[in-house]
């Protein structure tokens, strides 16, 4: 059978066009988009008559969704977190595996992995490349380095590291295992009992040996990070990004922009007490987090003032149902509800993260040449990101992954 299909009975939206595309149709040969355009034209270059055919109904097609910060292998506090630290490897790939398909359902469909236990991660992305399971393209940063009881030390797998030279190890260890990118943790954050978020974690000559290494093996740097100080003072020494930044001042925003540092703010996990209730999660923990709710939203005002590019990462599982939607999706829209437009809202989940990963030839547009990693939704996401709320179908690369209406769902 031709792995040809035509996508038509749609609009097209995404990050790069000025204005969406109307009565559509996306040719896919391949995995890969050969062609977008009015129907018509598209139809009028099939060059393969033993192509598929799907009609979307009037859905609107636009790019897979990226999510920058996600944890398949998370164990917050609590007797949920307790029951996957408990896990060996053989059911951590199996947990993680179907976490990844979720995801994948959900219209996430590339995920940058900042912190996972035992190196499951690499495990489950050779095994998705393989097509012996379903989910979403993986970037990792293996295991995230910590000095030693540093934050995720037990929650997210770090590798607790200390000096310079242990920093560098640690660094080199993830390369060697095959991660695309590092992750240092440089404070302490919400989930450390014994710590704060503004506590300091990495002194300057590890915190510039971590980097310095990384940049050298060509891998770009993320931070764990709460408090301004040391933030500005990884941004000064070469950091890519920040995740979280949960007090940024306005001084470490705009040398964020002058660097080009990006910021993954992941604002709703300082909003979320449903899902700590759900998994259990303490009271001192829950405490700290929504304690730091509003300080966060400043940091990430300040952030956006300043021209910082921001990206979608949830923290949360991005498939987890959450306050009517998807957690990717509600991350997304606090982000829109607190200063950015829809436009710019959809490409901080799709061709800015994109771009940060190197990836921008392959994914985050509805071009000719990306891979067919596509959703549909009811309306228009770059008018209104709570239109992610109606999606319905996922494509990635040509395979269609999830389809309500077909399945009645």
């Amino acid at each position: 059978m031709s792995d040809s299909i035509l996508l038509h009975g749609c609009s097209v939206t995404d990050a790069a066009r000025k204005a969406p595309l109307t009565d559509a149709a996306v040719w896919i040969r391949g995995g890969r988009i050969l062609a977008v355009g009015p129907e018509a034209e598209v139809r009028a270059g099939l060059d393969d008559a033993d192509h598929r055919e799907i009609d979307l109904g009037g859905r609107w097609l636009s790019p897979g969704l990226v999510n920058m910060h996600t944890h398949l292998s998370l164990s917050l506090p609590g007797p949920r977190g307790a029951e996957v630290k408990a896990m060996d490897e053989a059911q951590l790939a199996l947990y993680m595996a179907g976490g990844a398909a979720a995801t994948l359902r959900a219209g996430v469909t590339t995920i940058r992995c900042v912190g996972e236990k035992k190196h499951v991660d690499f495990t489950l992305r050779q095994a998705i490349e393989a097509g012996h399971v379903v989910g979403p393209r993986i970037f990792t940063a293996g295991r995230p380095i910590a000095c030693t009881g540093g934050h995720g030390h037990g929650s997210s797998g770090a590798l607790e590291c200390d000096g310079p030279i242990g920093f560098r190890n640690g660094v080199r260890q993830q390369i060697r295992a095959g991660a695309d990118l590092i992750k240092v943790m440089i404070s302490g954050g919400i989930s450390g009992q014994h710590e704060t978020i503004s506590t300091r974690q990495v002194a300057r000559d590890e915190l510039e040996a971590a980097i310095t290494t990384a940049h050298e093996w060509n891998r770009k740097v993320t931070a764990h990070a709460g408090p301004a100080g040391v933030t500005g003072e990884a941004v000064e020494l070469g950091l890519d990004c920040v995740e979280h930044g949960y007090e940024l001042t306005d001084e470490v925003t705009a040398a964020m922009a002058a660097s080009g540092c990006a910021y993954v703010p992941t604002l709703v996990v300082t909003r979320c007490k449903s899902f700590f209730d759900e998994l259990g999660v303490p009271e001192w923990m829950q405490q700290r987090s929504l304690g730091a709710g509003e300080r966060h939203l400043e940091s990430y005002r300040s952030a956006l003032a300043a021209g910082v590019s921001v990206m979608l990462g949830s923290d949360m599982p991005p498939f987890w149902r959450f306050e009517g939607t998807s957690a990717a999706v509600r991350e997304l829209e606090h982000m829109a509800e607190n200063g950015l437009d829809a436009p710019a809202a959809v490409a901080a989940a799709t061709l800015v993260p994109a771009t940060w990963l190197g990836a921008q030839d392959d994914i985050g547009t509805v071009e000719a040449g990306k891979l067919a990693d596509l959703v549909a939704t009811d309306g228009d996401p770059t008018a209104d990101v709570a239109t992610y709320r109606s999606l319905s179908w996922v494509m990635k690369g040509g395979a269609v992954v999830r389809d309500d209406v077909a399945t009645g769902a």
